[in-house]
């Protein structure tokens, strides 16, 4: 069975927004209606939301069902959970890019999707922090 812990809790919250949050954000007129995308676009926003759901579905998995050692379990499910919040947050270095489209934005907004990757690859560190030290209390009993 399983061991129930704030970590692994903590991952698998991070691993279910990752799988489910985009829908949520993404599934308006803002992104996927958009009527100013292109199909490509699109495509592009629908294959960023499948990978946020395979990504976050797998960490899950992996954490909570994969059978192997215990450290490389936690390690493999924070990376599969961190992988849509990191590629998030350099997407913004690419040219051309924006945080949000010009017509949905407004004066003085903050950078509510800048602020949601860093929350997330925080608590994400502090759950594999958390895990970790759990795990090596356990190794040594």
């Amino acid at each position: 069975m399983k061991t129930f812990s704030i970590g692994k809790l903590l991952t698998s919250i991070i691993a279910l927004y990752a799988a489910f949050g985009s829908y949520a954000f993404d599934w308006n007129k803002t992104h996927i209606f958009n009527s100013r995308w292109t199909p490509h676009a699109k495509f592009h926003n629908a294959q960023d939301m499948l990978l946020g759901t395979v990504s976050g579905l797998l960490a899950l998995y992996v954490i909570w069902v994969q059978k192997s050692e215990a450290r490389y379990r936690l390690w493999l499910s924070s990376a599969l959970a961190g992988m849509y919040w990191i590629t998030q947050f350099g997407a913004i270095f690419f040219p051309g890019t924006a945080l949000i489209d010009p017509e949905f934005s407004y004066p003085g907004q903050p950078p509510a999707q800048l602020i949601v990757d860093i929350v997330m690859v925080v608590l994400l560190t502090i759950a594999y922090v958390l895990e970790l030290n759990r795990i090596k209390r356990q190794e040594l009993l």
